[in-house]
């Protein structure tokens, strides 16, 4: 882990490139599809804001959306 420096702590990206995750859609992402998708990119830290490019697995469709709209993906054992 690295050093905080001068009391402030580094901000990391939870999730990475390649991982499935399921977005969340809030009360005001109505149109946002949840379901599953792929992180494309791990976009800069822009202050507090820690974004992602994603995918719909279903569709295709990308978008930019906060790591608080994401959830790890569960596999299903089958």
């Amino acid at each position: 882990m690295a050093p905080a420096v001068a009391g402030l702590s580094m901000t990391y990206h939870k999730f990475k490139v390649g991982q499935s995750v399921n977005i969340i859609p809030n009360r005001l992402d109505r149109n946002l599809p949840s379901g599953a998708y792929t992180i494309l990119r791990l976009l800069p830290i822009e202050g507090v804001d820690i974004r992602y490019r994603v995918r719909n697995t279903r569709d295709g469709h990308e978008r930019v959306v906060l790591e608080g709209q994401l959830a790890a993906h569960e596999q299903v054992a089958s």
